[in-house]
């Protein structure tokens, strides 16, 4: 009996060891902090501020996504920031698209009316390689939903923290890891 007991502690034990370094060990794709390839000639970045060209305009948002924008860039990258025209990689956006829409309609006394409005912010990003000579573009949109009974202006305070962090991490993966 105290055999198999043993034999039981040892299969769980090789077991729950097997599990625990099979999920904390990755495969090699993906982690947390996973920024492609920056090629060892690249070794300073210019961000220049991103222009608000979208019909409407909140004025608060180009110059927080610029701000988080190089902030994330020093923190989690070895690149170095810097003001010059002459850096190894500028990047540079507008904010082409910032625009309000209906996206759920609830039915009260037989009258349709919104119930939920999304607020869609559309960037186009781009970055240029001045080794190579190479621009890559991006497009990124992130859409926000907000109840229909607030204007957009309330929403807009509400949802500025999590549109600039959603939008920065969006820029960022598609800037480093190509996502």
């Amino acid at each position: 009996m105290r055999l198999k007991s043993n034999i039981a502690i040892a299969v769980f034990t090789g077991l729950a060891f097997f599990i625990l370094n099979f999920s904390f060990s990755s495969c090699g794709i993906y982690s947390l902090n996973d920024v492609g390839t920056i090629p060892d000639s690249i070794k300073t970045v210019k961000v220049n501020f991103i222009e608000n060209r979208a019909p409407y305009v909140n004025p608060q948002l180009s110059p927080s996504l610029t701000d988080k924008l190089k902030q994330k860039i020093s923190s989690q990258t070895r690149l170095t920031s810097t003001s010059n025209d002459n850096a190894n990689w500028i990047i540079s956006g507008e904010v082409r698209d910032y625009s309000v829409s209906t996206s759920g309609v609830t039915t009260t006394d037989g009258r349709q009316q919104a119930s939920i409005n999304r607020l869609t912010v559309s960037v186009h990003i781009s970055r240029l390689d001045q080794l190579s000579g190479k621009t890559d573009e991006y497009d990124v949109s992130r859409s926000f939903d907000f109840s229909s009974s607030k204007t957009v202006q309330q929403a807009e305070s509400g949802l500025l923290d999590e549109m600039i962090r959603n939008l920065t991490d969006e820029i960022f993966n598609r800037i480093f890891s190509n996502w």
